[in-house]
């Protein structure tokens, strides 16, 4: 069905050529009857479903009369499409090898042949005829689509501070749909600081990622890291909970630092309420479990489990039921804990056979946060489970 969209490009691009065949001097009569069978051959196979032969029919009528550059640009398209780039690359290069070329059609031509090139994974000859294209000043349409698929290249060759910075040359309505994997570039870059401990850097380079994406939440947790590793708890604090607008979703990352600093600051009391105030407005497993594990702290098991049961009545999951058993088995008799040991060993494997987190994109699911998805490459779309096997 794919094949067939890609097909239709091309079917109307041999029709444009057709007709205009049709206004052709008498002369050359032969070549538009030729073209003309050509063409109805190949729609014939077309609705017919019969992509391939379709193909070859078109390609006999290109031949018939090559003066149809949008054909020849919709066919080498749908030979990169189909995996075919070879084939691309060679229409691409007989066009542009011709002497009658406008310069619109000279570079839309260069543009699709740099298109070949970073499809077949030839990054440096799309680099470098991507920044040829740039420096004859193209019109917006096509500087725009350069510039987007430099970007591209960039990011997949991890040249995070060059794609930024050919990012720059955007307007602001261009970069509008680029703002999340920009602030993903400037995380990447605050990672390889952070590992070198030069957090000045790193902390300028999440600030920017803020700029571009004020809802980058792994901005956040990086800068609350950094806070973290020199003992700014409050910094961190402040951080950590900026999240909560960006997406609650994410609350889960949370608990464990928010707990740390709160506890180095001796503000037990103000994590407390912070998580009863989370769990009225974001409701979760994880914070839910926090807060049962603050009872059991101050009042006791028996409290913590009521507590627990409470709240999967409203929102149940395995999680949620593996915490109340491990509750129950610290506290019940040895017959009963025998029991419930061989009942929390099948709980367990069910939670640990589950993923922590999926790609709303692609469905794509993993235990690992993955801020960029490994399969359908997409930046900020993996989050935490919800639901009865997750949050």
């Amino acid at each position: 069905m794919n094949e067939y969209l890609f097909i239709i490009p091309l079917f109307i691009a041999v029709a444009i050529g057709w007709l205009l065949g049709c206004r052709q001097r008498d002369n050359q009569l032969p070549v538009q009857n030729s073209l003309h069978q050509e063409y109805f051959r190949g729609l014939d196979f077309l609705l017919s479903e019969k992509n391939d032969e379709a193909i070859e029919s078109f390609i006999r009528a290109l031949e018939t009369n090559s003066d149809t550059i949008p054909a020849h640009l919709a066919l080498a398209k749908l030979f990169r499409k189909k995996g075919d780039v070879e084939r691309a690359i060679q229409i691409h290069q007989n066009l542009l090898a011709r002497s009658d070329l406008s310069r619109d059609d000279f570079l839309r031509i260069q543009m699709a042949l740099a298109q070949d090139y970073y499809a077949a994974g030839l990054y440096d000859r799309a680099e470098n005829l991507l920044l040829e294209i740039q420096a004859q000043r193209p019109g917006p349409k096509i500087h725009q689509t350069a510039i987007a698929l430099l970007i591209k290249l960039y990011e997949k060759e991890k040249e995070w501070e060059r794609a930024i910075e050919v990012a720059r040359q955007l307007s602001a309505d261009e970069l509008q749909g680029l703002e999340v994997e920009l602030s993903h570039y400037c995380c990447e870059l605050a990672e390889g600081y952070i590992g070198q401990q030069r957090y000045r850097h790193a902390t300028a380079k999440l600030n920017a990622a803020l700029n571009f994406d004020k809802g980058c939440v792994r901005a956040c947790l990086l800068l609350a890291d950094i806070a973290i590793s020199q003992g700014d708890w409050k910094g961190a604090i402040r951080d950590l909970k900026r999240i909560a607008s960006q997406d609650p979703l994410f609350l889960s990352e949370t608990i464990k630092r928010l707990k740390h600093c709160y506890a180095k600051l001796n503000q037990m009391a103000e994590f407390e309420r912070l998580m009863k105030q989370w769990l009225n407005k974001y409701p979760s497993t994880s914070i839910m479990l926090a807060q049962a594990e603050m009872i059991l702290e101050q009042q006791g098991a028996y409290p913590a489990g009521a507590f627990i049961t409470d709240q999967l009545k409203h929102r149940p999951s395995v999680k949620g039921f593996n915490q109340l058993i491990d509750l129950y088995i610290a506290h019940a008799s040895k017959g009963t804990n025998e029991s419930l040991m061989v009942l929390r060993g099948l709980t367990g494997q069910l939670e640990l056979s589950k993923p922590v987190y999926n790609c709303q994109r692609c469905g794509f699911s993993g235990k690992s946060l993955h801020w960029q998805c490994p399969s359908c490459q997409n930046w900020g779309t993996t989050k935490p489970i919800q639901g009865l096997e997750g949050e």
